[in-house]
């Protein structure tokens, strides 16, 4: 899988971050993806603390859906870095997706990671 970022030259290898902020915005609208869902995608499914830490400092939340990102168990985060799972909810309500009481229902919501 080859992942582009566009600011980049394109002679240039993506940092860790780079790419999963690349794998984060092919989650398609009315979808969520878990933390190792998009670790797997990038590299690894130990880095799904990572991918964590790369959301909690998303440089650019118009443009990288970190919203469409839940836990294993489909709990939105309380510590949702841009107004905490009150705001998580809207967006994902916004993207047509369901939540019950903090969570999303994986298997009718859940992204699988193909590109």
């Amino acid at each position: 899988m080859k992942i582009n970022c566009d600011n980049k030259n394109k002679n240039e290898p993506l940092t860790t971050y780079e790419r999963i902020y690349e794998v984060v915005k092919k989650i398609p609208r009315g979808k969520v993806a878990t933390y190792k869902t998009v670790a797997l995608v990038v590299g690894g499914s130990k880095m799904a603390r990572v991918v964590g830490n790369a959301l909690h400092k998303n440089p650019d939340p118009k443009n990288i859906p970190c919203y469409r990102v839940v836990n294993s168990q489909g709990r939105l985060s309380d510590a949702f870095a841009f107004g905490g799972s009150s705001t998580q909810e809207k967006l994902l309500k916004a993207d047509g997706i369901e939540v019950k009481d903090k969570y999303v229902d994986l298997n009718i919501y859940g992204w699988d990671g193909k590109l």
